[in-house]
């Protein structure tokens, strides 16, 4: 079965999972060739044991349209996580996490997985894309940012702080960066 990279962007009020919550995650699908497969999305309750982090929430106050979207028709974490877990059970490959970075959004997702359906269709398989551009670029971690990534592998979509609009687009950009080591 081959591999199908899943885009992820999870949305938080918090730096931990369980002492803060998850507001809102989304994936995007990707085949290697940046065949864009399917898309998942939600905004979920607030854990009810959990609180918000005030630094966090002082930079939520900066982008109101960002958490007006994400406190939108909110779902049951149980529910939301069990139609997720079918989701990635019914892609067309192997799932592989992609997140950017890959150390927050995997330690969220994986914890509701676990919590709310009791395994993880992605098993520990997460990959980093900055630590990708690391290797791509023969430049050290924290060099390894945007800014110095090469301008051909973004394409012109927007990063919004809304989960599904910054999984496709961190999603395309791996596919980009797949593309270019195969040029190599």
């Amino acid at each position: 079965m081959s591999e199908i990279y899943v885009s992820t962007d999870v949305e938080t009020d918090g730096p931990i999972p369980g002492v803060h919550s998850m507001l809102s995650f989304a994936s995007a699908a990707y085949r290697s060739d940046k065949t864009l497969v399917s898309t998942f999305t939600a905004n979920l309750e607030l854990l009810p044991e959990a609180k918000p982090c005030p630094k966090t929430m002082a930079w939520w106050e900066t982008q109101p349209e960002a958490w007006a979207a994400c406190r939108e028709n909110l779902q049951d974490p149980a529910t939301a996580m069990q139609a997720y877990a079918e989701w990635l059970r019914q892609l067309p490959g192997k799932p592989v996490f992609v997140g950017y970075p890959a150390a927050f959004d995997f330690l969220f997702v994986y914890w509701y997985l676990i919590r709310f359906v009791g395994a993880s269709p992605f098993s520990h398989s997460a990959l980093d894309i900055k630590t990708y551009a690391m290797a791509l670029l023969k430049k050290g971690y924290r060099e390894s940012t945007k800014r110095n990534m090469p301008k051909a592998w973004f394409d012109p979509l927007p990063h919004t702080h809304r989960a599904l609009d910054d999984a496709i687009e961190q999603g395309a950009l791996f596919c980009n960066m797949l593309a270019a080591n195969g040029q190599r």
